[in-house]
């Protein structure tokens, strides 16, 4: 490495630019609180946080509880779950689907149950047994515990409408009562169990 004499023109400019150890003037200003901008990253994120949250519900998914036990005994009462409320714009209703509506003798009420029948299905209920299109629907998600031997004779289920019923099938109000449900009413499905935690998980 070259070293320049102590006389060298570069060597005084460079002592003559170094800012001298006692001037006051020379010494750097000391760092500003961030406090003022921290808060304003906070309260900035908070309200990103609270609008994607509104959005969330309002379009995608709804936080729900549960009320009664007729969807036992998957659904106990007091459930917390989550609707998708979007699903059902860009997908059909599916048989097995359980699903959120309001309640058509009442929609200030909302009801939730499994879709049994879809539109154009022959459906009839012989001694708690459910017959679509002619064969026995297998039920798996009916404990033996909960059927009944209700019957009811055959209907078809109308354009743009499904036939509901409930897993506790003894206990429960549902399309053999008030018929089925108009498509307009359905509004969301089923999708998690988030409380408690023992039931949490995602719902069939």
């Amino acid at each position: 490495m070259e070293t320049l004499p102590p006389d060298s023109p570069v060597a005084e400019q460079n002592l003559a630019s170094t800012p001298a150890a006692d001037d006051p003037a020379s010494q750097p200003e000391p760092a500003q609180p961030q406090k003022i901008s921290t808060l304003g990253l906070w309260v900035r994120d908070m309200l990103i946080s609270i609008a994607a949250s509104v959005l969330i519900i309002t379009f995608l998914y709804q936080p729900v509880r549960v009320e009664g036990t007729s969807m036992l005994p998957r659904l106990e009462d007091s459930d917390r779950l989550f609707i998708n409320k979007f699903v059902y714009r860009v997908s059909p209703i599916k048989r097995d689907d359980i699903v959120v509506f309001h309640y058509p003798r009442d929609p200030s009420k909302s009801y939730i149950k499994r879709v049994i029948g879809l539109p154009g299905d022959h459906l009839r209920i012989d001694h708690g047994t459910v017959y679509v299109n002619g064969r026995r629907l297998v039920e798996k998600y009916v404990p033996e515990r909960y059927r009944d031997d209700r019957s009811m004779a055959e209907i078809v289920v109308p354009d743009d409408a499904y036939f509901v019923m409930g897993d506790h099938r003894s206990i429960s109000s549902d399309s053999r009562e008030f018929g089925p449900v108009d498509r307009s009413l359905i509004y969301g499905q089923a999708v998690f169990v988030y409380w408690p935690a023992k039931d949490a998980g995602v719902v069939h």
